[in-house]
């Protein structure tokens, strides 16, 4: 991922904060060829902060037996 405007090299990269961030990054302004990972999708997924289409699209992956 790259991200132009925030110097991550400071940051704590094991924080929940940090990965909740990384994941919405991700998300919503995409993966330029990295994978994410559908454990910290399902265990951030109430805390992650996303277009609500994308995320509807999202849910839709993530669990696709429920209605």
């Amino acid at each position: 991922m790259y991200n132009w405007n925030v110097d991550t090299s400071k940051s704590n990269k094991k924080s929940s904060s940090y990965r909740i961030w990384r994941l919405e990054q991700l998300i919503n302004f995409g993966l330029n060829g990295e994978k994410i990972s559908l454990s910290e999708i399902k265990k951030y997924w109430p805390k992650l902060d996303l277009d609500p289409a994308r995320k509807t699209f999202l849910q839709r992956i993530v669990w696709p037996n429920q209605s």
